[in-house]
């Protein structure tokens, strides 16, 4: 293949690792760290949402948002981001990572802002534009997802390239992790400064006015990494395999990473005949491209579609799972602001001892296990605590059980991340030509995320997994013995 004969391409391959190596983990990892904040703590405030907007003071219950606004809240971000995967892939691959790369960042900080400064008091207009820069915030996000894998990707070398690619996606855990912080922090400062009842004792000031600026703090905290990384981004060089083998000049991708390897590299004489081998510039809807990497495409898209199924929906409700088995006190014995607190406190909990782990069992053992046998093991591990759950349902919502489902609950995520949450993004990456690469990371993806729009109440169905088809170990095996 042609990145095998290029001499810039081979010292990529063969470099020990350095401290560039590092940099770019930090400065593409921080973009999946905002990714994460920013898809998931909405899942936090919901619950304020429909105290703030929807009180009702005939109800006995505190007010909740409709189920149609739950689900639009709390889906229309991953409807962008399924837009935004698709476009900034393509782009990517067209106009260049780092071009791209920086477009994603800016468009992430403004409507993470714009979120958070939603128009009006009422209900309408506050849900009408939240999911409005929701939506635009997910398009966003969706570009980071094949742009970060595949910097990282071309950035790295052969030897430690799943572990580099798995660090930067292990960055959402963190992400995630935060956000349970921030609100934490947030709730208890305002839980101080302005005291309230429960809401069984006075339904009016249980959620007192400035609680609604809790919301907003906390979704508006997610520009803060992104703006923080965007300098760092901008001078970062294009990655040399897009420059040598995309854009076809080596003479410039060459001295790009002379610069960043800190060595001398020559270019070869017969350079420019290589990258211009006709036989290796099939386009994505050629006959050449489906024979090469249709079968391993399919595989990459139907493995994510499958995953996210659970791992989405389980995260953005989780609030709503730990309510139904008693894990958190009923919405009634709190009022608004401790209510947001509890939630934090419960989801910061399940990320710290088994979310976050998962994601580094990965950087671990990615390069030594392969990413076959830990997807393989992932999935099956998921299948089978997922099903420890739900078939003996009414044992583990009694009193004496709840730790019991937490646990198992919670081995769900660890493996869901120590598995094919991590895989099936760090396959796409490596098993693509690089002219294609982000287009088809992106198009891997393109995942259906069933997003119940009820909330649980006393009864929780799990969703499990089958194995992988049988063709994804040639994918994965393909993936650790090919140079890109």
């Amino acid at each position: 293949m042609a990145e095998q004969q290029l001499g810039v391409l081979k010292a990529l391959d063969v470099a020990k690792t350095q401290l560039y190596h590092f940099t770019a983990i930090v400065i593409a990892g921080m973009g999946f760290f905002t990714d994460a904040y920013d898809l998931f703590c909405v899942s936090l405030v919901t619950k304020l949402l429909g105290r703030l907007y929807y009180f009702n003071p005939a109800s006995e219950k505190p007010g909740s948002l409709p189920p149609h606004v739950a689900a639009a809240v709390n889906g229309v971000a991953l409807c962008g981001t399924l837009m935004g995967q698709l476009f900034f892939g393509w782009l990517g691959d067209k106009l260049g990572r780092k071009k791209v790369y920086g477009i994603t960042l800016i468009m992430m900080i403004v409507c993470s802002v714009a979120s958070g400064l939603s128009f009006g008091n009422k209900a309408k207009g506050v849900m009408t534009t939240l999911c409005f820069f929701r939506f635009w915030l997910g398009f966003g996000i969706g570009g980071d997802y094949p742009l970060s894998a595949t910097i990282m990707s071309e950035y790295a070398n052969k030897k430690t390239r799943g572990a580099f690619i798995a660090a930067v996606f292990a960055m959402q855990g963190v992400g995630i992790l935060a956000g349970g912080f921030v609100a934490l922090a947030v709730s208890s400062i305002f839980d101080k400064k302005f005291p309230a009842p429960t809401y069984a004792v006075d339904r009016a000031l249980s959620t007192p006015p400035q609680a609604d600026y809790i919301w907003r703090i906390i979704v508006m905290f997610g520009a803060l990494p992104a703006a923080l990384t965007y300098y760092w981004r901008m001078k970062m060089p294009e990655t040399a395999r897009y420059t040598a083998l995309v854009a076809k000049n080596i003479k410039q991708a060459t001295q790009d990473m002379s610069k960043v390897l800190q060595v001398e590299l020559e270019m070869e004489e017969r350079a420019e005949d290589i990258v211009q081998d006709p036989r290796l510039n099939y386009g994505l809807f050629s006959k050449e491209f489906a024979k090469r990497h249709g079968l391993p495409l399919l595989g990459c898209t139907s493995t994510w579609f499958l995953l996210d199924i659970a791992f989405y929906s389980q995260n953005l409700f989780q609030k709503d799972i730990f309510s139904a088995i008693g894990w958190i006190p009923k919405a009634a014995t709190m009022n608004g602001i401790h209510e947001v607190f509890m939630i934090a406190r419960a989801q910061t909990l399940i990320a710290l001892c088994s979310t976050v782990p998962g994601y580094w069992f990965t950087v671990a053992f990615i390069d030594i296990m392969g990413r076959f046998a830990i997807q393989l093991m992932g999935f099956f591990m998921m299948t089978v605590f997922m099903f420890a759950i739900a078939f003996p349902y009414n044992h583990w919502i009694k009193p004496d059980n709840r730790i019991g489902f937490v646990v198992m609950y919670s081995l769900t995520f660890f493996f869901a991340n120590f598995g094919p949450n991590a895989t099936t993004f760090i396959v796409p990456a490596e098993i693509f030509p690089a002219r294609l690469r982000s287009t088809c990371h992106g198009i891997s993806a393109q995942q259906v995320r069933l997003e119940p729009s009820w909330e649980l109440s006393g009864s929780y169905t799990q969703l499990s997994h089958r194995t992988r088809p049988r063709q994804m170990q040639d994918i994965h095996r393909a993936s650790e013995s090919r140079t890109h």
